[in-house]
Order: structure tokens, then C-alpha cells, then sequence
């Protein structure tokens, strides 16, 4: 016996039928027979990598369906292609059978070389199939690493970005750190209070990781004016307002053409992340939902990081102080929407500040 070959298996209780089909296949084929259906099942749980089974009908103990249904419940009837052998004519039977998924049927008395040829071009269809499946799973896993790889890239490259404007700015590192934990906590809470947002669990994670990079403008901004301990004049607020812009500037030479969700999410949040609802936020005054929704939320969790962090210009707000000036408007006005998830949220927000101070990451 050439183990090599590929198997099939032979389902008859009338031992002349076994005999006349094993004649048909033997040359080509490794034989496996059952004489009833309690056989054929055992014959298939000790042999799945059948290239083909010839199922009787009317059995003994078990009878053609119930195999059937035995290999439909333990998903084989996909993987292993049936031909059913019956000698009942033409009815509803045979439309039963093909309600399975069975690949074929043939009727008693049958021609040999009928037999072989119909058999052998199911064989090959089947394997085509399975080869096709294979090549495609092993695609999906060569996907699935590239992915992961640019993924690992581009966090590489957004880590080295956003420390580079906390270097200049002298911050310790929490920054970025609270921005991503505070932006991930709001889209949460938006997408389990307003499903019309149509946030996905995908979506929020690339928000997070955009949101990184909403600053990284200011490496365009003069340190004179970026690190000025005192209040900046009018005109030297203007210069720092301009770190959105110089911020997409960048990302353009980055991200390129910013057709995929990431960019464009990274490029909102760059350029928006100071607009505000009522249109008093710059660069562009948008109003409303006319600010991408990413650029809202982070809008939020940047305004709430600004007053309880510490700058060379002033001391740390209390959380309870920098929540109540959210809400009361003395950061400008904010999304309504937001602003309940900002409210369901209030406690995690307080949370996370007060782990970073204790465990200092930096």
C-alpha cells in the first residue's frame, strides 16, 4: 500500500458494489472501505484527509443522510467532496442529498469509466480549491505581518515625532501619554452613548494613535516663543497658532497622499484640534459638526491635559478645577455630545492623572 496516494473510500453494505468500485479506483488510489454508515463514520474521524467518498443510500445501522448529516455538523462535507451511489430513481431523495453540498450523484447500474471520470474531475476540483485556500491564507498571513511590521513602524516613527516636540516644549512625556489614554476614553463613551457616529472599535484605535502627532507643528515654533515664561502678546500668539498648519505641512511629507483612514484621521486632528463649536477656534473658525470628530475629541483632552499639567508659564489646575472650566466654557465651547461623555468619564480622567504624578513615567 503507497501512502503517498490519495484515498478514497468506498461506503457500501452490498460487498459486490465495493468490489466492482475498488476495481474502478485501485490503480490510481488508496481504498478504504465501510459496509455501513457507523463504519464510514469511523472511517472519516481516522482518515480526514479523504480525497473523495462514494456514499450508498440504503444502509444498515446508519444510513446515507445520517452520515450526511454527521459530516455537515462537523463542517466535512466542504473539505471532503461525496459522491452518492444510489439505485433509486430520480426524486426527492436525491434533492435531499444535494441539500448537504454533496459534490455529485450517480446511479445504479453505473459505467465504470463514467465513474472514474466524473470522480477524478471532482478530485481535482476539490484540490484546486483547497490549494487556492491555502495560497490564500498564506497570503492573509503575509498581510497580516506586513501590517504589523508598518503598524510597528509608524509607531516608531510617531514616538520619535511627538518626543521630539516634548524635548523642545521641556516636557516630561506625560503629554502624549494622557492625549491618547483621555482621547480613547471619550470615543469609548461616544460610541456606546451614540451609535449615530458610527464609531468602530478600528476607527478609535487609529483616532489614538493620530491623535499623538496633534502638536507636532511646534517644531516649527521659535523657541523664544515656545519655552517664554510669561504670557505671549497678541503677536506672538498668532506664531504659535501657526503650528497647525506647519503641523500638516509635515504630515503631508509623511503620510503622503492621506488617503487612508490613519492620515487623514492624524492630518484632522493636526489642523483642527483648536476649532470649537461655536466657530471661535482657529485656524480655519469652523462650527459644529463641520469639525471632523476626531479633531473634537482630542480638542477636548488637549484643553483638559493644558490645565492640569504643569508649563513654564503657570502652575497645575486641580482636576476638579480644569473639569468645572470645560464645562463652564472658559476653554471655548465644545461638541454637547462630547462634552456628556466628557461628564460620564470625569472619574477615569482624574484617574489618570493621578497615576502618572504618583509613577512618574518619564
Amino acid at each position: 500500500m503507497n501512502r503517498g496516494r490519495q484515498q478514497i473510500l468506498i461506503v457500501d453494505d452490498e460487498e459486490i458494489n465495493r468490489m466492482i468500485l475498488k476495481g474502478v479506483f485501485e490503480e490510481d488510489y488508496e481504498i478504504l472501505e465501510a459496509e455501513d454508515g457507523r463504519d464510514a463514520i469511523q472511517q472519516i474521524e481516522n482518515n480526514p484527509n479523504l480525497a473523495l467518498i462514494l456514499l450508498d443510500l440504503i444502509m444498515p445501522v446508519l444510513n446515507g443522510f445520517e452520515v450526511l448529516e454527521y459530516m455537515q455538523s462537523h463542517g466535512l462535507i466542504e473539505k471532503i467532496p461525496v459522491i452518492l451511489i444510489t439505485g433509486e430513481t430520480v426524486g426527492d431523495s436525491e434533492d435531499q442529498a444535494y441539500s448537504y453540498g454533496i459534490a455529485d450523484v450517480m446511479h445504479k447500474p453505473f459505467y465504470p469509466y463514467i465513474v472514474r471520470r466524473r470522480a477524478g474531475n471532482i478530485i481535482e476540483l476539490y484540490q484546486n480549491k483547497r490549494n487556492m485556500e491555502e495560497k490564500l491564507r498564506e497570503q492573509e498571513e503575509t498581510i497580516k505581518l506586513q501590517e504589523h511590521r508598518a503598524r510597528e513602524d509608524n509607531e516608531f516613527v510617531i514616538h520619535a515625532l511627538s518626543s521630539i516636540v516634548e524635548f523642545r516644549n521641556f516636557e516630561a512625556g506625560e503629554h502624549i501619554r494622557h492625549i491618547k489614554s483621555f482621547t480613547k476614553i471619550l470615543l469609548e463613551q461616544l460610541m456606546k452613548n451614540y451609535p449615530e457616529y458610527g464609531l468602530t472599535p478600528k476607527q478609535i484605535d487609529e483616532m489614538v494613535r493620530a491623535s499623538a502627532l496633534h502638536d507636532i507643528g511646534k517644531i516649527g515654533i521659535p523657541d523664544d516663543i515656545l519655552l517664554k515664561p510669561d504670557l505671549l502678546t497678541p503677536e506672538e500668539a498668532q506664531i504659535v497658532r501657526k503650528h497647525t498648519g506647519i503641523g500638516c505641512e509635515i504630515l503631508k511629507k509623511f503620510c503622503g497622499n492621506l488617503k487612508d483612514d490613519f492620515s487623514r484621521y492624524c492630518y484632522e486632528i493636526c489642523r483642527y484640534h483648536h476649532e470649537r463649536w461655536d466657530g471661535n477656534g482657529y485656524p480655519e473658525h469652523l462650527a459644529g459638526n463641520a469639525v471632523p470628530i476626531s479633531a473634537q475629541v482630542v480638542a477636548i483632552a488637549d484643553a483638559y491635559d493644558e490645565l492640569v499639567s504643569p508649563r513654564v508659564y503657570k502652575s497645575a489646575y486641580a482636576g476638579e478645577v480644569a473639569y468645572d472650566m470645560i464645562l463652564n466654557g472658559e476653554c471655548g465651547q465644545f461638541s454637547p455630545d462630547i462634552l456628556e461623555c466628557f461628564k460620564l468619564a470625569k472619574e477615569d480622567f482624574f484617574d489618570i492623572v493621578e497615576v502618572t504624578d504618583e509613577f512618574n513615567f518619564s
